[in-house]
Parts: structure tokens; sequence; C-alpha cells
């Protein structure tokens, strides 16, 4: 009878290891799995996230590249700038979704002209407003134009370089004219007259610098 009792709790302490291990097993298998549901699900959802920011600006470059290449078709075909005939009637191309504004025609008399050019309508004159083109035409002479520029220059706000239109070669000027204008002006001789032509911001550089390759003018 005692060896039939040592057997039959030997058999139920078996019984009972086993059943916590399983129990064990079966709790170890079911945290598992619920953790890799968890990863699982926090895994989707981070992916999810980057594929919609990636959808997201993708749709947001293609409508970035789609505005930049229709405000590019606006501007064509270019319209032509003419000049006053007594200050060599200078002619260009520029884009036909620029307005003009003559500042100042005094050709007639000898005096200065200006006029200014910007997209859509042209702000109010003002040395700290920037426009897309300036022109000047006056009668200080080529060299004291040219002076003008050369203590910033010296300074290092802007660098100069030599420009060729026309068959005639002008100089250059590229950087910050003043602390509200970063951009580029081109200077030439017209008979006895002096042209300048500015952008006052790098934005309108592309179009400027298509602009200067168009520039006609009678010595």
């Amino acid at each position: 009878m005692k060896s039939m009792r040592i057997r039959e709790c030997g058999v139920a302490n078996s019984w009972m290891i086993s059943t916590i291990g399983l129990i064990i097993l079966t709790l170890a298998v079911g945290s598992v799995a619920v953790w890799a549901y968890i990863n699982y699900n926090d895994q989707k959802a981070n992916v999810d996230t980057k594929v919609a920011e990636a959808v997201a600006e993708a749709k947001k470059e293609q409508a970035d590249d789609d505005e930049a290449k229709f405000a590019e078709r606006e501007k064509e075909p270019n319209r032509e700038f003419v000049g006053p005939d007594d200050y060599g009637r200078l002619t260009f191309s520029y884009p036909k979704t620029w307005s003009v504004y003559v500042a100042e025609d005094n050709s007639s008399r000898g005096g200065t002209y200006e006029a200014y050019l910007n997209p859509i309508t042209v702000p109010p004159v003002s040395d700290k407003q920037q426009y897309a083109l300036r022109i000047t035409i006056e009668s200080q002479s080529y060299d004291e134009v040219i002076e003008n520029y050369q203590d910033l220059v010296t300074d290092g706000k802007l660098s100069s370089s030599s420009v060729s239109a026309n068959d005639q070669t002008g100089a250059r000027f590229d950087g910050n004219f003043t602390d509200d204008i970063r951009g580029s002006a081109v200077i030439f001789k017209i008979r006895d007259k002096t042209l300048t032509l500015q952008t006052d911001a790098d934005t309108f550089k592309p179009d400027f610098d298509a602009l200067i390759t168009t520039i006609k003018f009678n010595q």
C-alpha cells in the first residue's frame, strides 16, 4: 500500500509539474504573441505614417513643380521693351507677365530716364522696394557710374565682372547693393549717356540673365 501511495504521489507530482509547465509555456507563447501583435501594429503604423508622409511630400513636390512650370509658361511669349529714340532706342525682351512703369522721361531735354518692371504690378517707387528690373539712362559718365560701386566692391559686398551685349562690353555687379537690395546690375555706355539695368532680388536672376542677352541699342 505504501509503495502504491508513493507511485500515485509521483504520478500526481509529474502531472502537476507538466500542467504547470504547460501553463507557463502557454503564458510565454501568449506573451510573445501579444508582444508580436503590438510590435506589428506599431511597425505598421510607422510604415503607414511614413508612406502617407512620402505620398504627401511627393504630391507637394509635383504641385510645386507644376506651379513653377505654369509660371514659366505664363511668361511666354516675351514682350519687347522700347526706350526713347533720343537715348539710343534701347530694346530687350522681357516676360509678358511683367508690367512697365516709366517714372521719369526727360530724354527730350537730355535729362534722366527711369523705368521699372515687375510681375503683375509695379509698386510705388522707393529705394528700399525690390523690383524685377530697374532701368536708368542718365547723363553721368560711364566711368563715374562705375566708380559709384567701387566702395561696395572693396568691402566685398559686390563682385564685379565684364558683360557683353549688342557687341558692346560693359560692367556687371552682383551681390548686396543695400541692406534691402541683393541682386545684379549691368552698365553700358550709350552715346554720351550711361545705361544701368538692375534686378533687386536673386529670384529674378534667371529672367535678368535671359533679358541681358536680348539687349540692343543704337550707338
